[in-house]
């Protein structure tokens, strides 16, 4: 008897075989520039289709390993990485992922191409793009911090393009009184004659195999709150490679991003030094906000653009009821609206990216300096949800082979779960905007959107700007009850969220209105970027 034998979704180069990325690219930046990026594009795009994802499909069941003590008793706390991670952090380093934004060889656009790369390398890296991401902070908050001498230690090793070279980051902020209120912090510092020395328990620790990190705590004798705490900058192990008096107590049995370390640790007089001044760290690790949460955001539309593909891909090769599943109305339509709200997200997310080049290099203008600082928590925000949707329904669109470890699909949705929660729960990236928004005391459209988003004509653009003026007109009308107002914060976050996105999707729709994607059939089932504006306007997230 032969039994039935079903043929799986297929993965090749996913920069070639990413109309979005090319489009949008070609959209924003000079045609030389561009053409100079193909290479390193193409190349991240084999990695990430070929050789990357098979070992990631290989290394499945592999997790890091926490081997606390020496066969002869000795406390050695070492944690060993998965092959895919040791793979990754190899490419990280020699493609550049970090270093690009630092060498500014593209000026404002260096960010776009960074991201970009960031984008293809993340989905087949086991979110090797964590400590990536608070490596990327830490440089741009070591810079900022004007501590010469921690910037000539570290810098070059943060940006390095060797991996023998090459540093990650970690970021020691959790405790358990406080996640997100890092104001509650119990790790205090104590100064010495040999330096400062730090004593507590960090309870959530991301990457703790990192060569650096920084880490808040409170100097001893300094108030409570948030602005008694300093920015300590540290390396957990010596030049012999032994932790300085850190216990890793545990590593986290999370739901996802199983392949990050994340440990909880014990410091028991760690060195530390401190990256500047003795008060308000809070204030200090502000520069590295902006950054981590746009990696975690390009995360977000790296791993939602991994699972249509899959998804797509399959829905020509599985057979039900009579044909492909790519020929039944309502199956397209389910992944049509999926794409829909992926390409809002990877619209509006390459506009920010944009702008933080633009900021970075000293030519955004003071209304996109003010964007940056609004537009950033309701990207990270947005996109979050937007991948825990999107990619639910991936796993939804396989049917009961979704359901399957195997596959891969379930670890996408389990990684991307973390992505509400890092850099900040929707609750408190809506929090924040509000914020933002009542601070600058700016609640007409003018204030907020371009010239260009003013004035476009069309449909498209006009429902972008109904949803924006949506959220400023109910924070004029709620501006007298402050309680009821701070209750509303994430209705209006998403309103003005999904309005940017609109707006973003509808700029990128008028310069490419021609087919976007076609399903690999005999007679190809096209989606177009009217299409996609027709799902969009009306639908959150």
């Amino acid at each position: 008897m032969q039994l039935f034998e079903q043929t799986g979704p297929h993965l090749d180069n996913t920069y070639q075989g990413d109309p979005y990325l090319k489009a949008l690219l070609s959209q924003q930046v000079p045609p030389s520039m561009f053409s100079t990026w193909q290479a390193p594009l193409a190349r991240m795009g084999e990695l990430s289709g070929g050789a990357l994802y098979t070992l990631q499909q290989a290394d499945r069941l592999h997790e890091p390993e926490l081997t606390q003590w020496s066969p002869w008793g000795e406390r050695i706390d070492h944690i060993a990485l998965t092959p895919l991670w040791q793979a990754a952090e190899k490419v990280a380093a020699e493609e550049g992922l970090v270093a690009i934004p630092y060498e500014r060889q593209y000026g404002a656009f260096s960010r776009v191409l960074q991201f970009a790369l960031v984008y293809l390398f993340t989905p087949s890296s086991d979110i090797y793009s964590c400590p990536l991401a608070m490596t990327d902070g830490a440089a741009t908050t070591l810079l900022q911090s004007g501590n010469q001498a921690l910037v000539e230690r570290a810098i070059p090793h943060l940006t390095s393009r060797d991996p023998r070279q090459f540093w990650t980051s970690g970021q020691w902020m959790t405790e358990l009184p406080g996640g997100s209120d890092v104001s509650r912090t119990e790790t205090v510092a104590q100064a010495t004659d040999t330096g400062w020395q730090l004593q507590g328990r960090k309870w959530f620790t991301s990457a703790t195999t990192s060569q650096m990190a920084l880490a808040l705590a409170r100097p001893e004798g300094n108030p409570e709150g948030s602005k008694g705490l300093a920015l300590f900058y540290l390396e957990p192990r010596d030049a012999q490679g032994k932790l300085q008096k850190i216990q890793v107590n545990r590593l986290k049995d999370k739901m996802g991003t199983r392949k990050v370390p994340t440990a909880e640790l014990l410091l028991t007089g760690t060195p530390a030094q401190l990256v500047a001044g003795n008060t308000h760290g809070v204030k200090q690790i502000a520069p590295m906000l902006n950054i981590t949460r746009t990696w975690n955001a390009a995360s977000a539309i790296g791993l939602m653009r991994r699972g249509l593909h899959l998804a797509w891909d399959y829905a020509t090769r599985r057979r039900a009821f009579g044909d492909v599943l790519i020929r039944k109305p309502l199956h397209r339509e389910t992944l049509v609206n999926l794409e829909a709200t992926f390409a809002r997200a990877f619209c509006f997310t390459f506009a920010c990216v944009h702008l933080l080049g633009k900021q970075e290099n000293g030519e955004a203008t003071a209304q996109e300096q003010e964007q940056l600082r609004l537009f950033i928590p309701l990207l990270k925000l947005s996109t979050g949800k937007q991948a825990v949707q999107v990619l639910s329904e991936v796993m939804e669109s396989f049917g009961g082979a979704g359901y399957i470890e195997d596959t891969g699909i379930p670890q996408l949705l389990r990684d991307a779960q973390v992505l509400p929660i890092w850099e900040g729960t929707t609750n408190v990236l809506s929090l924040d905007s509000l914020h933002v928004l009542l601070k600058s005391g700016k609640t007409q459209l003018k204030d907020w959107l371009s010239a260009a988003h003013l004035n476009a004509p069309g449909e498209a653009h006009e429902a972008g700007r109904q949803r924006v003026q949506q959220a400023l007109q109910r924070i004029q009308e709620l501006s007298n009850q402050p309680e009821y107002l701070e209750s509303q914060a994430r209705t209006i976050a998403w309103d003005f969220a999904s309005g940017l996105g609109q707006l973003y999707l509808a700029d990128f729709a008028a310069a490419h209105a021609e087919l976007i994607f076609a399903a690999n059939t005999d007679t190809p089932l096209t989606v177009t970027t009217a299409e996609l504006l027709s799902r969009s306007q009306n639908r959150w997230p």
